[in-house]
């Protein structure tokens, strides 16, 4: 897979995944605070191994629907990349990271910012979920809340060395943003060392605190009573989306997350980070869909003339660019903060920029996708060829605006944690 070097270079932030090309150094005239040598040493060894890793892979499994091989998940395992997307953490420590690019304890959000805007280049929205995206959501709470030391490590090696897959499973058919209406029930058995779990499960977003107080997360392996089925959906069938239907299932209670009916807790802390990520994807996918606009309005005769030479054509360009790079600088800010602040302080004070961001990424998503298909005509609807690219990001899209909270959601969020940090006296 060939990458070609952008075309365009955001002079506020000037970030190695802004480079493109092979040597994925930026322009030496844009200097930025936010990346050092070993953030350019992971950008280059993680576009290398998406370009020739897991490119040809992602696109078979795309086409076909095929889930992701046993083989890519080992791939991933042995280069850390599964203990990266997690996030920064101790989980890191000691973990040969893409042969030596980055020390584990080194490790930050810039380095994660560049994994995931650099595995999404493979331009596969469905393969993209199905690429062990339930571990980074689902992980987290057992590396967190797990009350005992030795099962947590043993969670949490079945999953980095890729033996075992684990996802979060909240949203039900019944309930969505609304986690007060979940009707999946867990209660104990006489003994108290079980519990009978009974329901099903969609996917989920959860913003009102008030009306949860009886809501736990549980660890449940699969087993006897658990059955799962295949979702058909607008992207492909290599993300795996399932229904998930539990016909009492027997659970130690050992497998508690946290405290008993405290569980908005530790569903909440996933949120923050979940956002970021698919915020972190969107971005760079806006910013890909605008490079091939840039290239095939440049290539593209139109009666005698380059389309690039129609003023409209440049205008569409132009709001293109300005949306790709406000968000990349937005972005990158609030990563800076995740860098300085401790993860109870991010879950206080990030929560609202984090949900306006992922907002404000989807709604210029919606903006560039609709652009790129005017800009590539019918070859933008074409699922093959120079089009696809863009096929591709105009069909899958608004999975990013409504996963991890809708934009109507997260944007209500954002205005009340606003109004909350406002002083009383301006109110």
């Amino acid at each position: 897979m060939a990458y070609v070097k952008s075309p365009f270079l955001c002079p506020i932030t000037p970030t190695p995944v802004f480079a493109g090309g092979e040597d994925d150094l930026p322009l030496p005239q844009f200097k930025s605070p936010c990346y050092k040598e070993s953030h350019r040493r992971l950008q280059k060894a993680m576009r290398i191994f998406t370009g020739e890793k897991s490119y040809p892979v992602v696109q078979e499994c795309e086409k076909t629907g095929m889930h992701i091989p046993q083989e890519l998940v080992d791939s991933m395992s042995k280069k850390g990349i599964l203990h990266m997307r997690i996030g920064p953490g101790k989980h890191l420590h000691g973990v040969n990271i893409m042969d030596g690019a980055v020390k584990g304890e080194e490790f930050d959000y810039f380095h994660d910012l560049i994994i995931t805007q650099e595995m999404v280049r493979a331009n596969a929205r469905g393969f993209q979920d199905g690429n062990m995206a339930g571990m980074t959501i689902s992980l987290t709470a057992v590396l967190q809340f797990a009350n005992n030391e030795a099962w947590k490590n043993k969670i949490a090696q079945e999953v980095f060395s890729g033996k075992k897959n684990i996802s979060l499973a909240i949203t039900e058919a019944f309930a969505g943003s609304d986690v007060a209406g979940l009707r999946t029930t867990a209660e104990k058995t006489k003994d108290g060392k079980h519990y009978i779990v009974n329901g099903t499960k969609k996917w989920i977003t959860v913003d009102n605190a008030d009306r949860c107080k009886g809501l736990s997360v549980i660890l449940i392996e699969r087993g006897e009573g658990l059955e799962t089925e295949a979702i058909k959906t607008s992207y492909s069938a290599a993300a795996g989306t399932t229904f998930i239907t539990f016909d009492s299932v027997k659970v130690p209670v050992e497998n508690l997350l946290g405290e008993e009916n405290k569980g908005l807790h530790v569903i909440l802390s996933n949120f923050n980070h979940e956002r970021w990520m698919m915020a972190c994807a969107v971005i760079r996918m806006s910013r890909l869909v605008t490079e091939e606009c840039m290239k095939w309005s440049n290539q593209r005769l139109v009666f005698g003339k380059r389309l690039i030479e129609q003023p409209v054509i440049r205008q569409k360009l132009a709001k293109m660019i300005a949306h790709c790079e406000s968000n990349q600088a937005w972005l990158e800010n609030i990563t800076y903060q995740m860098t300085l602040m401790p993860y109870k302080q991010q879950s206080a004070h990030l929560a609202g920029p984090i949900g306006l961001l992922k907002m404000f990424a989807t709604r210029s998503a919606h903006e560039i996708a609709d652009d790129a298909v005017q800009i590539f005509g019918g070859r933008g609807l074409t699922q093959t060829a120079m089009g696809k690219t863009v096929e591709m990001f105009h069909r899958t899209y608004k999975f990013d605006a409504i996963l991890g909270g809708a934009e109507e959601v997260l944007g209500d969020l954002g205005v009340r944690q606003a109004l909350r940090n406002m002083p009383r006296s301006m109110l």
